[in-house]
């Protein structure tokens, strides 16, 4: 019987990364952010906040890199998989931290999730687009 497990987690460094990546292409758009990256359990790793960024972007942003660790998708597309299911669609929202609209990804590398990340701050399609910016700049496409 094995009583451990070898888990690989975002570096540091790719986390600061990934962040930095985020708030720039956001500056590119013309947008004020806050974007988090979480390791593959949801633990914060980094963050980086933009002056005059919405105060309440920041735990969304954080629970939106929480989301797409924990579920190992996009949360862009829970709007899909909550469509045609009632119950689904009436509890998941409710459930604490989780967010069921863009802006959050899954990090992966060479297939093996590693963690989250999550832009908030700009419309659910812009927070998007940063968030695939830092996984551009670390080298990393979404799976």
């Amino acid at each position: 019987m094995r009583r451990s497990v070898e888990q690989r987690a975002i570096s540091a460094e790719a986390a600061h990364a990934a962040v930095a990546a985020a708030v720039a292409r956001a500056g590119e758009l013309g947008i004020r952010v806050n974007a988090a990256v979480t390791d593959a359990s949801g633990v914060l790793a980094a963050f980086l906040r933009m002056p005059g960024a919405f105060l309440h972007s920041v735990d969304i942003a954080i629970d939106k890199a929480y989301t797409a660790a924990g579920f190992g998708f996009a949360t862009a597309q829970w709007a899909g998989i909550l469509r045609g299911d009632e119950a689904l669609r009436l509890g998941m929202p409710q459930r604490a931290r989780n967010v069921v609209f863009g802006g959050g990804l899954p990090v992966r590398e060479g297939g093996v999730l590693i963690g989250g990340i999550g832009v908030s701050g700009g419309s659910a399609e812009q927070d998007e687009i940063c968030a695939r910016a830092a996984l551009a700049a670390l080298g990393l496409e979404e799976t």
